[in-house]
């Protein structure tokens, strides 16, 4: 009797132990899946941005319809992607080559760096840069925990019998903030 009590109360242990831990999972996925809307949501401040970049840009530098056509580009692609971490980052970065891009051109063309709107929406769109790599790295640190309970025993235990598996990190170039940073000269 002595012996199925025991058998019972090792047995009730386990199940609080599993319950306890699958709730931890789904607590951690929804952690993560809400950093991810929060990333989206920079992301798409950012796209909205761009349009009105694009068009400043457009009515000093006439010439330049290679740099502007490939941003309004990859701004489609990037914000058409609703694929995984990785296709997200993929995009991303094409879409802040094409911006330093942009913002390369734009130093050739002193009036068009004296206008306000246009100083603005580099300050704006600076500020959303920001604010998607803080967002991006809340993401990737909720990952990082997530991950290393899927991989860790003997939470890897419960994470293979409920489905739980790896997510992706969200990994995109530096924020245009070092493409767009003022220079000094210090030489007499």
């Amino acid at each position: 009797m002595i012996v199925i009590l025991g058998l019972g109360g090792v047995f009730a242990v386990l199940v609080v132990a599993v319950a306890v831990s699958y709730n931890r999972f789904v607590r951690q996925r929804q952690l993560i899946d809400n950093a991810w809307a929060n990333v989206d949501t920079e992301l798409r401040r950012r796209y909205d941005l761009i349009p009105n970049l694009v068009e400043t840009v457009r009515g000093y530098a006439h010439h330049e319809r290679a740099a502007l056509e490939a941003l309004t580009q990859a701004r489609s692609q990037a914000a058409g992607s609703n694929g995984s971490p990785v296709t997200q980052a993929a995009d991303e970065n094409v879409l802040i080559s094409a911006l330093r891009g942009l913002l390369a051109v734009a130093e050739a063309y002193p009036d068009l760096e004296a206008n306000e709107g246009f100083l603005d929406l580099q300050r704006q769109l600076v500020a959303t840069e920001d604010r998607i790599q803080a967002a991006r790295r809340f993401y990737n640190n909720n990952v990082r925990d997530y991950n290393t309970r899927v991989q860790s025993v003997p939470a890897n235990l419960v994470a293979r019998a409920f489905g739980f598996n790896e997510r992706e990190y969200f990994e995109i170039d530096d924020a245009l903030t070092t493409a767009s940073a003022p220079t000094a000269s210090f030489e007499h």
